[in-house]
């Protein structure tokens, strides 16, 4: 059983004892059962685009490592909104935060770990096809963490990724790994 070592509402450190006995310090969200990244796909016949969210995340830039992060829509499942299924959960965050409602959603991966020896956290990833990409409520902020949204055409995406890279922005896990799965639909 695991050790609660700090406890916070949104973040806890524990404690357990790794193969070979030693204690291994890890964290943990207590108010949330998973986490759905989304990768709105904005379709208009042939042409395909992606809608990226430019962020300001704490950890990274108070440690020096970008101002920037390059992500998708992302959120808690049940952090909010008690007893939410992961489907709500991605219209939900997807509608905050885009302003865009989804003509189809597909559950692409379930149970994708962010970094496994830092953190218990995993994520679902949703793919969210847009055929009508005219925003149905204003995006939200969420406190000026999320500061702009970026349509990328789906074969400009590598090009747009190193560009933001050399600008010395980072680039969510999460996100390459939701690209992934857009990709094997090709």
């Amino acid at each position: 059983m695991p050790e609660i070592l700090y406890d916070t509402k949104f973040l806890q450190l524990k404690s357990a004892k790794s193969p070979s006995g030693k204690d291994w310090v890890y964290a943990h969200r207590p108010n949330a059962d998973n986490v759905v990244i989304i990768v709105p796909l904005i379709t208009n016949g042939d042409k395909k685009q992606i809608l990226f969210i430019k962020e300001l995340r704490p950890p990274l830039y108070a440690e020096n490592r970008s101002k920037y992060n390059i992500g998708l829509p992302a959120g808690l499942v049940g952090d909010e909104r008690k007893g939410e299924s992961t489907l709500d959960a991605v219209k939900a965050e997807l509608l905050e935060e885009t302003g865009f409602v989804a003509d189809r959603i597909e559950i692409a991966a379930q149970n994708i770990s962010s970094s496994a020896g830092c953190t218990s956290e995993t994520s679902t990833i949703a793919i969210a096809t847009i055929t009508n990409p005219v925003p149905v409520q204003e995006p939200i902020s969420d406190g000026g963490i999320l500061v702009d949204r970026i349509i990328v055409d789906l074969d400009k995406i590598p090009q747009f990724l190193k560009e933001e890279q050399d600008k010395g922005n980072s680039i969510s896990g999460q996100t390459l790994a939701g690209l992934y799965f857009v990709l094997l639909r090709k």
